[in-house]
């Protein structure tokens, strides 16, 4: 059997650790000094990436591309971290990445950016994403372009995916009360959102990050410019959700008053 080719789309997004505010910009909605923020890998797509490297690893002639639309300088900043994880080559948008950009013009320039990709055979592509997203958890992104790229067989709020002997595709995607549904698909080509999967982020390493800086930063100094605008999509108004935590400090409470008071929340 031949390998996978495995096209995982992450964009990147301001550090949740830091105060994100709205505010009105000439362009639309956008965040508060949002090019100064710091910026990570999204999370969710972060969970694809690195299942998305271990499931290469495991399957000969398999190849793992990164298919990235945001500000090129974010991108090249987060990059020089990213690339230390895991094998890739980077596929670059320059556009922007913040939570007020519309699915599906993200799409259909991810679209684009992968059908330009070389030797590109659809019949083996695995297309890996977030299941949601931390710039506004849409969740909608990735299954728009799995049916512009003409995909159907898609499972969002994948934790586990496993190749069986006969090349299908078993896989564990979250269902409601913390359990999960198992779906078998005969093979490539399918769309995977994933939920947090099971492996822990990689550790840095120097030699990984030496090979897959030779094509980042090409690829990331001619990415092309994305016309994301919408005439159609307006916003009427944005504004942060209201902060809400009932804590209590509490010593010495007996173990048994503990229990009897998660069992009473837990039947609430």
């Amino acid at each position: 059997m031949s390998g996978y080719q495995i096209i995982v789309c992450g964009s990147v997004v301001p550090d949740p650790l830091q105060s994100l505010v709205p505010q009105d910009t000439p362009n639309g909605p956008g965040l508060k000094n949002e090019m100064m923020l710091p910026h990570v890998l999204d999370p969710w797509a972060g969970h694809a990436l690195y299942e998305a490297a271990n499931l290469a690893k495991t399957v000969a002639d398999s190849k793992v591309w990164l298919v990235s639309l945001g500000p090129k300088a974010k991108l090249q900043q987060v990059m020089m971290t990213i690339a230390q994880k895991v094998p890739f080559d980077l596929v670059a948008v320059d556009a922007p990445a913040g939570g007020f950009t519309d699915s599906v013009q993200t799409a259909k320039h991810l679209s684009q950016a992968i059908k330009a990709i070389p030797d590109l055979d659809l019949s083996r592509v695995l297309l890996f994403g977030g299941w949601e997203s931390a710039s506004r958890a849409g969740g909608t992104t990735l299954q728009i372009l799995g049916e512009q790229l003409g995909i159907t067989d898609q499972f969002q709020g994948v934790d586990e995916l496993a190749i069986q002997d006969d090349g299908s595709l078993r896989i564990l995607e979250r269902i409601q009360g913390g359990q999960h549904q198992i779906s078998v698909c005969a093979g490539a080509p399918a769309v995977l959102g994933w939920a947090t999967g099971n492996l822990p982020e990689p550790p840095n390493n120097p030699q990984v990050g030496m090979v897959n800086m030779r094509t980042v930063m090409p690829a990331v100094q001619k990415a092309q410019t994305a016309d994301m605008s919408n005439d159609s999509l307006s916003f009427e108004n944005v504004e942060q959700p209201v902060q809400k935590r009932d804590t209590q400090i509490v010593k010495n409470k007996p173990e048994k008053d503990i229990a009897e008071e998660l069992a009473k929340w837990i039947k609430e």
